[in-house]
């Protein structure tokens, strides 16, 4: 099914932005190579630099309690940023090395930070594996937890609304591998299962950034103009059926939020550095825990 939308532009940078997170009055996102976050206040459409010096910050969300944290790409860890406070880093080393580049994120109940570690900007690896890793909250610090170890090239990373599974995209940019969208079971000692495999993107492009919609849905951004159906917005349900296919405004989305006085507002960043809003998705944000 293919419901057409109304796109509306925000704004234009020079290059990607991503990272897009609802503060409660306004949208927070990351312009990469320029090491920023912006905020957009929709009730007077006022964008201001929100924070500069982010290390390359790419996805960010915010946990139930109003935190805010990033994936710092080039800086390799993930960290928490707090207004007029220096940044607080969670994680930047997994077994002695650090990280690849941390992309993106998700943050359950019990304060646990759940991040992939692709390597897209191609350097020589860290990490021997590209994978999904935990960072558990303790009284001494953060520990860091492998989850993962059959990767290739996670990329966004999102959880149910019962927590009870974490959803991965896979994303790899050799042909010769698979652009999936994969389901994990996570157990209760926080480790993951097998995954479960929702949609197969074959040759085009799988998804980059997803978010939470009530009912279950997944909202996730996939697709180019160079193969496959071209740039889209996909609403998936639980099980990974399509429930919805939108075409895209600009090539390459790379991540999505609800925003807005009733969470109904999809905003979308894209790899031209462009921000779209769509005001009449017929979506909202699973609800009351909009912020994670």
């Amino acid at each position: 099914m293919d419901d057409t939308w109304t796109w509306e532009p925000i704004a234009k940078h020079a290059a990607i932005t991503e990272g897009p997170a609802w503060d409660g009055e306004g949208l927070r996102y990351t312009e990469i190579d320029a090491d920023r976050v912006w905020r957009y206040t929709p009730a007077d459409g006022r964008r201001e630099v929100w924070r500069e010096s982010t290390g390359g910050a790419n996805g960010t969300i915010f946990d139930a309690a109003g935190r805010y944290y990033a994936c710092e790409g080039r800086a390799r860890r993930v960290v928490r940023y707090a207004t007029g406070q220096p940044t607080e880093v969670i994680a930047d080393a997994y077994a002695g090395a650090p990280f690849n580049e941390p992309n993106d994120l998700a943050v359950d109940a019990a304060g646990r930070v759940w991040f992939s570690d692709p390597n897209y900007g191609e350097r020589p690896r860290a990490q021997p594996r590209e994978s999904v890793y935990r960072a558990d909250p303790a009284p001494s610090g953060w520990t860091v937890t492998e989850v993962t170890t059959d990767t290739n090239r996670p990329n966004g990373v999102l959880l149910s609304a019962d927590r009870s599974i974490l959803y991965v995209a896979e994303s790899p940019r050799r042909l010769d591998q698979r652009r999936q969208l994969r389901a994990y079971p996570i157990r209760s000692d926080g480790s993951l299962g097998d995954y479960t495999l929702l949609h197969d993107f074959g040759a085009g492009r799988g998804v980059d950034g997803m978010c939470r919609a009530a009912g279950g849905l997944i909202v996730a951004t996939a697709g180019h103009r160079e193969r496959g159906p071209g740039p889209a917005i996909y609403v998936f349900d639980a099980k990974g059926l399509p429930v919805s296919t939108h075409p895209a405004p600009a090539d390459r989305p790379t991540n999505c939020t609800f925003g807005g006085a009733g969470l109904t507002d999809l905003y979308v960043t894209f790899f031209g550095g462009e921000l779209y809003r769509v005001a009449d998705s017929r979506l909202r944000a699973h609800h009351p825990e909009h912020f994670a």
